[in-house]
C-alpha cells in the first residue's frame, strides 16, 4: 500500500478540520473526503473508496455505529476482506458503546483525545486490516462480557451473532486450530490485564509456560500482541 487513502465522518467542524491537519502532516497518508453527516458520509464512502474511514460516533442525523453496519452490510470486499476498514473516534468509552460499534462491524476504536502518534498508529494498523483499540477499553468490554451471562438460550444465540465479526479466513484458522482449556484460562487472564508472573502465580505454573500459552493463542487468534488478542476474543465470543 503506497499511501493510505483516508475519509472523516465527524459533524465538528473545528475537530474535523484538527483530524485532517493532523494526518496531511503524516507520510504515506492521504485526506479523499469529509463528512458531516450519517447520509452524506455513506454517499461519499461509496463514491471514493477510501482504505480506512473515521468515524464519529455522534453524528446529527444517524448514530456512527449505524452507519458503520449500513456500510459494511453494502460494500463489497476483496479476498473476502471489506476494502474500507471503520475507525471509530469518540469520547466516549463505555462498555455498551464500544461493543456496539464491534458488534457493528468497526475495526477500531480511538479516543478523541488520542496522542498525534496514537492517532497515525491507529490509521495505520487498521489500514493493514488490523483492529487497533486501547488495551484498557477492550479489556472493560470483554471483562462485562464474561460477568454478564445471557438471560435466555435465545438471547445468547443473538450475542454470538452480535460479536462473532471475525473474516473467513480467521474464523476457518480458529476452527482448525481452536485453544485448548488452558489457553482459555490463560486468555481470560490476559484480558483482565494479568500479567505473565501473575498468569503463572494464578495457574500455579511457570512463567515459561505461560509464554508458551501466549505464543500459541496469538499464533491461533492470527494477532500480534495482547490487544489484537483481546478485540479477536469479543468478536468470537471466546470468553462468556
Amino acid at each position: 500500500m503506497d499511501r493510505i487513502r483516508v475519509a472523516l465522518i465527524e459533524d465538528h467542524d473545528l475537530t474535523r478540520f484538527g483530524i485532517r491537519a493532523v494526518l496531511q502532516q503524516q507520510s504515506g497518508i492521504e485526506v479523499v473526503g469529509e463528512a458531516r453527516d450519517g447520509r452524506s458520509g455513506l454517499k461519499m464512502l461509496e463514491a471514493t473508496q477510501p482504505d480506512v474511514a473515521i468515524v464519529d460516533v455522534g453524528l446529527p442525523d444517524m448514530t456512527g455505529i449505524d452507519l458503520t453496519q449500513q456500510f459494511k452490510q453494502s460494500q463489497p470486499t476483496i479476498d473476502g476482506m471489506p476494502k474500507t476498514q471503520i475507525l471509530i473516534m469518540t469520547m466516549q468509552d463505555n462498555e455498551e458503546v464500544v461493543l456496539a460499534a464491534f458488534a457493528a462491524g468497526a475495526d477500531s476504536y480511538c479516543m478523541k483525545d488520542a496522542s498525534l502518534t496514537r492517532l497515525s498508529d491507529a490509521v495505520r494498523t487498521t489500514a493493514e486490516g488490523n483492529a487497533w483499540v486501547d488495551p484498557a477499553i477492550a479489556r472493560i468490554v470483554l471483562h462485562q462480557v464474561q460477568q454478564d451471562p445471557p438471560a435466555s438460550s435465545k438471547n445468547a444465540a443473538n450475542s454470538t451473532i452480535n460479536i462473532n465479526r471475525l473474516s473467513n479466513e480467521d474464523s476457518e484458522m480458529m476452527l482448525t486450530y481452536p485453544l485448548t482449556e488452558r489457553e482459555l484460562e490463560v486468555l481470560r487472564l490476559i484480558v483482565d490485564g494479568c500479567s505473565n508472573a501473575q498468569i503463572a502465580e494464578k495457574l500455579y505454573i511457570t512463567v515459561g509456560t505461560v509464554k508458551t500459552h501466549v505464543r500459541n493463542i496469538l499464533n491461533k487468534l492470527c494477532a500480534d500482541d495482547r490487544t489484537q488478542v483481546a478485540v479477536r476474543a469479543l468478536r468470537a465470543g471466546l470468553v462468556k
